[in-house]
């Protein structure tokens, strides 16, 4: 299934966090939601109040840092993705 995200909405894979010694914390022992992933679907861009579109600062492929409780999360075929929007995007990782 492909999924077009529309507007400035993005589709994020959750990246999944490790312990300092490098092992996999299961979801069950992680109490906090995930705020770093991997953008894998994003929209066309914003349409101003004008009729304009605003293009999209981020774009497919890039690792970025969100607000914690901003994203929807929805499964698909057993994967789990994060929607969101890229006002609620505060970072880029480099």
């Amino acid at each position: 299934m492909k999924l077009e995200p529309l507007g400035d909405r993005l589709i994020v894979e959750a990246i999944v966090e490790t312990s300092k010694s490098g092992f996999v914390v299961p979801e069950t022992m992680d109490k906090e939601k995930p705020q770093r992933g991997k953008i894998i679907a994003a929209g066309p861009g914003k349409v101003s109040d004008d009729g304009k579109r605003i293009p999209m600062h981020v774009k497919v492929g890039d690792i970025i840092v969100f607000r914690k409780y901003a994203p929807d999360e929805f499964k698909i075929d057993g994967e789990t993705f994060l929607i969101l929007s890229e006002s609620d995007v505060i970072a880029l990782v480099k």
